[in-house]
């Protein structure tokens, strides 16, 4: 298994783009009304918000690469970026994004431990990252993964306010 791993530039935008409609569409699409799912991803992905999000100083693009085919992508937040006030010894792990038919593969885990060496990296003690209450998949991989969960945010699908619990795991 071939994975690489590469920081993002403002070239990749349209690939960012088109990685989160299919990822954020096929993985929440079953559980929300199409309006909302429409309303957050014209929002969330639309291209000048993607730029100003990989324009920011404290935040970071990953694309990883499965036998040289971009699968998925990796956002990390630190300082002033993170979506919620978790201090600076804190990263904050915004998305991990992985095309379906890449899922199942270990990019996850390889986009985690890339989160990880980022933090430790800049001596932070602890990286962190909502995930939706209902988003049952995802909560048992962070949990096998080390992560306990600490809080909860809002978190608005469209004219819906739902629930991210807060996963914190701390680094040795």
């Amino acid at each position: 298994m071939t994975i690489n791993i590469h920081k993002c530039t403002l070239e990749d935008l349209n690939t960012l783009q088109e990685i989160s409609y299919e990822t954020f569409n096929e993985t929440f699409k079953h559980q929300n009304s199409p309006e909302n799912m429409k309303a957050y991803m014209e929002k969330a992905f639309n291209l000048n918000q993607i730029k100003k999000e990989l324009s920011h100083i404290s935040s970071q693009f990953y694309f990883a690469y499965f036998h040289n085919e971009v699968a998925g992508y990796l956002k990390v937040n630190f300082n002033g970026a993170q979506s919620e006030e978790m201090g600076e010894d804190s990263l904050e792990i915004e998305r991990i994004y992985i095309k379906p038919n890449y899922q199942k593969h270990g990019l996850g885990k390889y986009l985690l431990s890339k989160a990880a060496e980022i933090a430790k990296e800049r001596n932070m003690k602890s990286i962190w990252l909502g995930v939706w209450e209902k988003n049952n998949n995802a909560i048992s991989f962070y949990k096998k993964m080390g992560f306990v969960q600490t809080g909860a945010h809002p978190f608005r699908m469209g004219n819906e306010e739902q629930v991210d619990f807060i996963m914190t795991r701390t680094l040795i």
